[in-house]
């Protein structure tokens, strides 16, 4: 932007990004300050405040707020050189977030009528200059919508894990142990288990041999089993 498109805002709007509506500019606690000639203020709500009773004209507190005059800054600065109240550096930046505040760039539209401090008109704007404050309140919005979003992302996050339920170490079942048998001192008619398929089964002995026995299972099945698949 030239110098010439930068006129087109005043001090303020030129040096200050764009604050969120809802977002006031680093204010500190309201404390007075006694001083000769009267009491200073410090918070800047406060002093916008007192703005608006001094020039109600100008700056407007509800509702729609009018483009202000190139330069007001420095009429500002004179009209209140010698109120102990206000400083120039708190003028700047009550008069930066007064400009950045989405009331004020919602009335920035072309051909909309800037003011001076007693509301006497004092230029109006044009296309480029509507652009420009338009530009700054869409990223002003897209700013608050992006937090609105994370803030909501990272709600859900943790109502996530607070339903999630915590793990839990289940017992292990037991194994179930098995005694070797001893094919000597097997009988016929015994009783055994067969380990088959990772299982154990029932099963009795129909004869005996050398390393091996065959043995009916419960469902019928016969089969010859080796020493170390049998167990008591």
């Amino acid at each position: 932007m030239t110098e010439s498109q930068l006129d087109v805002q005043t001090d303020a709007e030129v040096q200050t990004p764009v604050a969120d509506q809802n977002e006031t500019v680093a204010q500190t606690d309201a404390v007075a300050v006694n001083e000769q000639d009267g009491q200073k203020l410090t918070n800047n709500k406060d002093i916008l405040n007192y703005l608006a009773e001094k020039f109600p004209l100008c700056f407007i507190l509800e509702g729609e707020a009018k483009p202000l005059k190139i330069g007001l800054f420095q009429d500002l600065a004179d009209a209140l050189a010698d109120d102990p109240r206000v400083s120039k550096t708190q003028l700047r930046h009550v008069l930066r977030q007064y400009t950045s505040n989405w009331r004020y760039l919602y009335g920035c539209r072309e051909g909309a009528g800037r003011v001076d401090l007693y509301g006497n008109p004092a230029g109006v704007l044009d296309a480029e200059q509507a652009a420009f404050a338009a530009t700054q309140l869409a990223e002003a919005k897209a700013k608050v919508a992006e937090k609105r979003k994370a803030e909501a992302a990272e709600k859900r996050a943790q109502q996530r894990r607070q339903r999630k339920p915590q793990p839990t170490n289940k017992p292990r079942r037991p194994q179930a142990k098995f005694n070797a048998v001893d094919l000597t001192k097997l009988a016929i008619g015994a009783q055994v288990k067969v380990k088959a398929g990772g299982q154990a089964k029932a099963a009795t002995v129909l004869e005996i041999q050398k390393d091996a026995a065959r043995v009916e299972l419960a469902n019928g099945v016969v089969m010859t089993v080796t020493a170390d698949r049998l167990f008591a």
